[in-house]
């Protein structure tokens, strides 16, 4: 038995993304993303331990343009899940719950998360 006129469902393919959901998947992914990244910490440390060659060859890997876009990725990542988590952490206290405060915290949490990644890869 088909129903043609049921109601449908909100689907990706047809609900139009606000910043609050962008934000909330971004935080996910930054932190999926941090895990990666301790990986590739740890590889940097067994590449210390076997000696100088193995460890020439983790820095021609940091060195080339996949590892620079690695590395500004991870940075980024961990200074947005830094922001947006305290961001979390002042709500659990009750504050900035209205939509016009969520919207602008969630911009203020971008704008910090990039100036501080590209601070830290300039020096």
């Amino acid at each position: 038995m088909k129903n043609n006129n049921r109601p449908i469902s909100p689907h990706l393919s047809i609900y139009k993304p606000q910043i609050t959901s962008i934000l909330s998947i971004s935080h996910r992914m930054s932190g999926i993303f941090q895990s990666l990244g301790l990986l590739i910490i740890v590889l940097l440390l067994f590449s210390l331990f076997l000696g100088k060659n193995s460890h020439e060859f983790f820095m021609l890997f940091i060195n080339s343009f996949i590892g620079k876009a690695f590395l500004f990725f991870y940075v980024l990542s961990l200074c947005y899940h830094l922001f947006n988590g305290i961001r979390h952490i002042i709500w659990d206290i009750g504050f900035g719950f209205e939509i016009k405060n969520v919207y602008y915290s969630g911009i203020i949490v971008i704008i910090f998360a990039v100036t501080l990644a590209l601070y830290i890869l300039a020096k």
